[in-house]
């Protein structure tokens, strides 16, 4: 049997198992929740007690009263959980499963950037790692970060990182002029403008809607912008029965749950053949990989609590503003 070192369990799944009915099981057995983002694949969003975007699963992970919980997403995911839950049981179905716009900022280096400019507010996106939550003072997902912003007196100096895109995008539509660190999110970043004008050609009745991680020329060319639970929601609101998604296709699932009588394109990447663009990392996980994880209780988040209790200050902080402003 594999351990933590390869990152997962690698037990062998038994013969004939109903996956399904053993994770349910399990989940039961051990007072469990599955919380999985709506990059996830189609079956584990299916499975899950709860499917949302960055905010929603840390909102939901404050106030859980489950004993575990499996976090079914990204690195960076389990640990915002664990920060927030750290006498729960925080389990991830693959260590592996990382982040790019998390790698795009090393701490120590985002710390020593954020010394060379004081007098700074250091608002953080999500997607990063608890010890870049440390240094930070508020964090924010692509849900709530222009109303964080706004939200601020337009006198006071901002770092916005890791994000360049999406922080150019908030510096566009409030006026401000953040000093942004320069980071981006792989997948987003490789959405083709070129292949989406062509499908724009080819659908001139869908509406193009777009994360704002994405680039400029992107952005621009787009109906709508928000984050994952806002395409989501405009897709469901809006009369529009054709879309050209632009963000990780992920999403696509629940969108087509939520409208099945609408369409839904998959905005292509650039270089690539492939007509969707996914994030590997959050494919790593699986439904044997989450079997094996509930299973064993393994592997396991944890976080250094003297770097917790710092970065759970700008999460909290967060959370509290959400709430005030109703997201």
């Amino acid at each position: 049997m594999g351990t933590n070192s390869i990152g997962y369990m690698d037990a062998p799944i038994p013969a004939g198992i109903d996956l399904k009915a053993e994770i349910d099981r399990l989940r039961k057995e051990k007072n469990a929740v599955i919380l999985a983002h709506y990059y996830q694949m189609g079956e584990i969003q299916d499975i899950a007690d709860f499917v949302g975007d960055s905010l929603a699963l840390a909102q939901w992970a404050a106030k859980t009263e489950a004993s575990v919980l499996v976090m079914c997403g990204v690195h960076f995911m389990g640990e915002t959980a664990k920060i927030l839950c750290p006498e729960k049981k925080v389990l991830v179905p693959d260590l592996n499963a990382g982040c790019s716009l998390a790698d795009s900022c090393p701490a120590v280096e985002f710390e020593q950037f954020v010394k060379a400019h004081p007098g700074h507010t250091v608002i953080s996106y999500v997607n990063t790692t608890a010890a870049v939550k440390a240094v930070t003072d508020i964090v924010v997902t692509s849900t709530n970060a222009r109303q964080i912003v706004e939200s601020l007196p337009k006198e006071e100096k901002i770092i916005f990182g890791p994000d360049r895109n999406l922080g150019n995008y908030i510096n566009g539509i409030t006026g401000r002029e953040m000093l942004l660190w320069d980071g981006a999110c792989h997948v987003h970043e490789q959405f083709s403008l070129a292949k989406i004008l062509e499908l724009k050609q080819q659908y001139p009745d869908a509406a193009v809607i777009t994360h704002p991680e994405c680039k400029g020329p992107v952005v621009k060319v787009s109906d709508f912008v928000g984050s994952t639970a806002a395409l989501l929601k405009y897709t469901i609101q809006s009369d529009k029965t054709r879309f050209i998604v632009a963000t990780e296709s992920g999403v696509i699932h629940e969108m087509r749950k939520r409208s099945p009588h609408k369409e839904f394109i998959p905005a292509p990447p650039e270089a690539s053949a492939r007509a969707c663009n996914e994030c590997e990392y959050m494919r790593m996980n699986t439904m044997e990989k989450l079997y094996n994880c509930l299973r064993f209780e393994m592997p396991e988040i944890y976080v250094d609590e003297t770097v917790r209790q710092k970065a759970i200050r700008p999460i909290r902080r967060m959370l509290e503003i959400s709430e005030k402003l109703g997201l």
